[in-house]
């Protein structure tokens, strides 16, 4: 074998083995990414409830007129990156474990506190995703900081120096149930299954005897 050859033999099994160790070797401890960094806050006052004036893609929403209905409101954000898409799953779960009668007689609201970055347009797409019952609503900074006080709902904005998002929202994950009276009568914690959020809709409406068979729609 010549040195020249031997060379080209060396070469290739050191190309092998620095493929080898980029696809197989264990990768090292990955840095924290900005956008994660995320973090549900606590109530920041005892709820009260009481009704509230809103907007979404198909005009202002007054609660005051919802009387009769089931409300089931919940705060947070599009850009939100796992607390939100959480509980909009469970809520989005307990509206098909209702039958269409009892889902006709429920409103869902998904209230934005970030108004500078969801338009009402991309809350409808956003909101609609999980559900056609979820409605996307949201209001100027004072109207969202008004509707929030009255159910003790935190948020707070974070800035990300090092990520394109800029920023993220900060927020309590509860929901909260108004009765057909216009009462807040429940404060659900984050991530509650969705048979007991279907459950206490269900009391609410007077229909409390689950149904043997559901419609997905």
């Amino acid at each position: 074998m010549t040195m020249r050859t031997g060379l080209i033999i060396a070469i290739l099994i050191l190309g092998g083995l620095l493929v080898w160790l980029l696809q197989w070797a264990p990768p090292g401890p990955e840095q924290p990414h900005p956008v994660l960094q995320h973090h549900t806050l606590d109530l920041a006052a005892p709820p009260i409830g009481g009704d509230f004036e809103l907007d979404s893609i198909d005009g202002p929403v007054n609660s005051a007129d919802l009387r009769g209905d089931v409300l089931l409101l919940y705060f947070g954000y599009t850009w939100c990156p796992d607390i939100c898409p959480t509980n909009l799953v469970l809520i989005a779960n307990a509206l098909t474990l209702l039958t269409p009668e009892e889902r006709d007689r429920v409103q869902v609201f998904f209230i934005s506190v970030d108004p500078e970055r969801d338009s009402l347009e991309r809350l409808a797409e956003y909101s609609g995703y999980f559900h056609p019952r979820i409605r996307g609503v949201t209001g100027t900074p004072e109207q969202l900081a008004e509707v929030a006080a009255r159910f003790g709902a935190a948020y707070r904005r974070t800035e990300l120096t090092d990520s394109a998002m800029g920023y993220v929202v900060d927020h309590s994950a509860y929901s909260y149930l108004i009765d057909p009276h216009g009462r807040l009568v429940q404060t659900l914690d984050h991530a509650t299954p969705s048979v007991e959020l279907a459950d206490a809709i269900r009391t609410l409406l007077g229909t409390e005897t689950r149904p043997t068979t559901t419609s997905p729609e």
